[in-house]
């Protein structure tokens, strides 16, 4: 997003047995024949009920009718998983929309809903290692979430159908999963529309037919991806496909309201994915391009893999973001939306990379502007870089504030001055691959900065400025 356990041993082993069978969950016991549940969480410091514990997703298969006239969903989720651990029953992330049935592996099973949990209770226990399919079929009508930070997203309506924005949590407002950064899948999203509609989505276009007055449209995306990135876009659109000189495929999708003024922006994709290159490293996915749809109250852009979402016609500076995200945040994403720095600073950052390349201030007028206050025109935002620390938001209602993304970017900046250009270029392109279509977290980003630059010292870096309160006395 643009701009945080005095017996003999034989009766020792009755007793234990005993408090696996009574006490199952809380002792935390393998569960034997029984298996175990899986937990409702994986305990993100920031979104305790998003993710599960007790499974790893591997693919999602969704498959989507849409009526925009009556807001009427109706989808199937076919969740391929691999047990990492015995389990008896296991969560699905999942809010609002009517669960019709499920079913593991083809066999109906029991399910239970509380709040965005759906407990799912397979015939038998899934053994750890196991790949299993729990197909979810639902329906009704998809409702919007409102981000602890007040924005919108889930499925969002739109003038002439919908948007699907999922960061941080909005995809379970369409489709059950695991929604978390931390567990990536491919996907197969099959959509269907009234004719005279499209549906746009992540990844490549593989199939489109008509049936029946009713047009549809496969996306497959090859590489793996968080379910915040998951999008689908339905209405009218002006869709244009070409490729890269490398022959990289490029989509983009436009409402026709914005085709105008977004023209001369889209038409630099080419130009930005070669700068973007030969700074972050080989491009991490299949695709690239972007989507353009307005939805009402919505007024951001996202980083949704192959083709970011604008819901204006974008600006230069916005394009170069979000697709700057593909390599960071989409390709090497967070461990958990404490993290949410890694993504935003990268992404700020690359802005000003391309205004020092492109005839615009240095990265360091930019830094120095933040410094002394002088970067934003209202005081307020001035003060709101100092409000906490880049890599400690104080709740989830912060993790996208000013500090994350500008705070975020001064760190790389001093990681920069302080290995000079021909290292730091080493180090983010390093740091692309080393992680490519993986997880990382802080400690993981300062170990590595500290093994690619040894003898250099970034305690003071790490301690004043991406974990210290306040400004730092000296620039």
């Amino acid at each position: 997003m643009p701009h945080p356990r005095v017996r003999t041993v034989g009766a020792a082993r009755s007793l234990l047995t005993l408090s696996c069978a009574a006490m199952l969950v809380l002792a935390g016991c393998s569960g034997g024949a029984h298996g175990t549940p899986g937990a409702a969480g994986v305990g993100d410091p920031y979104f305790r009920k998003l993710g599960n514990g007790g499974y790893d997703v591997t693919h999602y298969g969704l498959t989507l009718s849409y009526e925009p006239k009556q807001r009427h969903l109706v989808g199937t989720a076919v969740v391929t998983a691999r047990a990492t651990r015995d389990l008896s029953s296991f969560h699905l992330d999942f809010q609002g929309l009517h669960v019709n049935g499920v079913t593991v592996d083809g066999k109906r099973a029991r399910f239970s809903r509380d709040g965005q949990e759906l407990t799912v209770r397979p015939r038998a226990v899934l053994r750890e290692e196991r790949t299993f399919r729990a197909t979810v079929r639902y329906s009704g009508t998809p409702e919007s979430i409102t981000d602890p930070d007040g924005s919108q997203e889930g499925w969002l309506p739109t003038a002439d159908g919908a948007l699907a924005l999922g960061e941080p949590a909005g995809a379970m407002a369409w489709f059950p999963g695991n929604n978390h950064p931390s567990d990536k899948a491919r996907y197969d999203i099959t959509v269907t529309v009234p004719r005279g509609l499209q549906a746009v989505s992540n990844g490549e276009p593989t199939r489109e037919s008509i049936r029946d007055g009713r047009t549809t449209f496969v996306w497959h995306v090859g590489e793996p991806m968080a379910t915040y990135l998951a999008t689908v876009a339905i209405g009218r659109f002006e869709t244009r496909r070409s490729a890269l000189p490398g022959g990289l495929p490029v989509v983009t999708a436009v409402d026709p309201a914005e085709a105008r003024e977004s023209a001369s922006v889209l038409d630099r994709i080419p130009e930005v994915m070669e700068w973007a290159e030969h700074n972050f490293g080989p491009y991490p996915f299949s695709s690239v391009g972007a989507i353009v749809d307005p939805a009402e109250e919505v007024g951001y852009a996202l980083e949704t893999q192959n083709r970011p979402v604008f819901t204006f016609a974008p600006d230069l500076s916005t394009l170069v973001h979000e697709l700057a995200h593909q390599w960071y945040g989409n390709s090497v994403t967070p461990d958990s939306w404490r993290d949410m720095w890694l993504n935003e600073s990268f992404a700020t950052y690359a802005e000003w990379l391309w205004e020092e390349d492109h005839g615009g201030p240095s990265a360091r007028q930019t830094f120095d502007e933040l410094y002394d206050g002088d970067y934003f025109d209202d005081e307020e935002q001035s003060e709101d870089v100092w409000a906490f620390p880049p890599a400690k938001p104080p709740s989830a209602a912060r993790i996208s504030d000013i500090p994350v993304y500008y705070g975020g970017a001064m760190v790389l900046h001093k990681i920069r001055e302080t290995v000079g250009d021909d290292r730091f270029y080493a180090i983010i392109q390093g740091w692309a691959k080393a992680h490519r279509h993986g997880n990382a977290d802080t400690a993981a980003f300062t170990a590595y900065v500290e093994d690619m630059a040894p003898g250099e010292d970034f305690d003071g870096i790490w301690r004043d400025w991406l974990y210290g309160e306040g400004k730092p006395a000296e620039r």
